[in-house]
């Protein structure tokens, strides 16, 4: 598994546009998806076990399909949550007592015997690899590197000049995108501000660019969303519009037995529809009037006075459901800013959401800014 890993990884944190290119396209030349009944399927030594699978014959030579596959954490989820074993046992199970998870997996697909699964997998052609989700026979799959190639399309259809960065995880990618093209001031929101990382001071640079954030899981842990994002230009903290998302639930037809060599039409068309939706929130996001609209609502929150930051975090994290561990980078991040105010509190918790090193934390912290917001102006 760990060599595996070492050529395809599956993790990236904060990577350019060709850095996730050669991520992506490396991970799509080991991908293989098998839909298998589950009395097909056994564990052993903690791997499943994917019998009687006819190999693939490619331009590249032929490739094993069965085999041992190690399951990432994440697919001991799905395999916990489809046989409904609980989770935290089930890992348990593996850290400690391998042959109890053994038992207790092979127990419950013997007792499914009338469903099929979905494996979605990293093969290494050798009969190995490593599973990364154990999903429903009927989840629709939008390829993480189809929605780079079309978000890149429906940027390169409107004229568009971008950047872009982005993060990879075990169960979804981030792209974060964003003009400076495309920008509006904010005097009032930034005025007391300072970037906890440099020092800089928003009143002397007021500036926010237009941008929005896509996110997709090929493993079963969300739709694909294209969310409209503003970024603060003096410290890069992100504030996205949850509101004004466009979403593409992953639900699809039944899968029969077997590989699955997805038809070019079936991936044209989720390549067309990604496309056309890039292309909307370009025309329909990355506009100066959407973004001094945004501001206008959050700079009518943001100016009401934090009297007693401590608290008032305390509240605000409680609420969000922050760890102890993140309601003291949201405090820290809070007195570095020096903005004793509500919109004080949001980038506070939007320039936290910066220093996660996992990128969905990342994501997720950054995603309650507007929500640390409307609290913070109610205390």
């Amino acid at each position: 598994m760990s060599a595996l890993l070492d050529s395809v990884p599956l993790t990236t944190r904060r990577a350019d546009l060709r850095q996730l290119s050669d991520i992506l396209q490396r991970q799509q030349t080991h991908k293989r998806d098998i839909v298998a009944n589950a009395a097909t399927l056994r564990a052993e030594q903690g791997r499943i076990v994917i019998p009687d699978v006819e190999a693939m014959i490619s331009d590249s030579g032929v490739t094993r399909i069965d085999g041992s596959y190690q399951p990432t954490a994440l697919a001991d989820a799905g395999i916990g949550e489809k046989l409904g074993i609980p989770v935290p046992y089930l890992r348990k199970l593996r850290t400690n007592a391998v042959e109890l998870y053994d038992a207790n997996v092979n127990g419950w697909l013997t007792r499914s015997s009338d469903r099929n699964f979905l494996l979605r997998c990293l093969s290494d052609g050798e009969g190995g690899g490593i599973a990364r989700a154990f999903l429903s026979d009927g989840y629709r799959i939008i390829e993480n590197f189809d929605v780079l190639v079309a978000v890149l399309r429906g940027i390169k259809d409107s004229g568009m000049s971008v950047q872009i960065d982005a993060d990879l995880t075990e169960r979804s990618m981030v792209m974060r995108v964003h003009s400076e093209e495309i920008k509006s001031l904010a005097p009032d929101l930034l005025r007391n501000y300072r970037s906890p990382f440099t020092g800089a001071t928003g009143a002397d640079n007021p500036t926010v660019f237009a941008g929005f954030v896509v996110r997709n899981s090929e493993t079963g842990c969300g739709a694909f969303t294209l969310t409209p994002r503003a970024v603060v230009q003096v410290c890069a903290n992100g504030l996205t519009f949850g509101q004004d998302a466009m979403r593409s639930v992953h639900l699809g037809v039944r899968l029969d037995e077997g590989v699955i060599r997805w038809r070019r039409d079936t991936r044209q068309a989720n390549l067309d529809l990604v496309t056309k939706q890039a292309r909307d929130a370009v025309s329909a996001f990355l506009d100066v009037e959407y973004v001094a609209a945004k501001l206008r609502e959050i700079e009518a929150k943001a100016g009401h006075k934090i009297d007693d930051p401590d608290n008032a975090i305390r509240i605000v994290a409680h609420q969000l459901r922050f760890t102890e561990d993140e309601r003291r980078q949201v405090l820290n991040h809070f007195i570095d800013g020096g903005d004793r105010s509500a919109g004080g509190v949001m980038q506070a918790v939007t320039s936290a959401a910066q220093t996660q090193a996992d990128g969905d934390a990342a994501y997720d912290m950054e995603a309650l800014g507007l929500k640390a917001l409307d609290l913070a102006a109610r205390l």
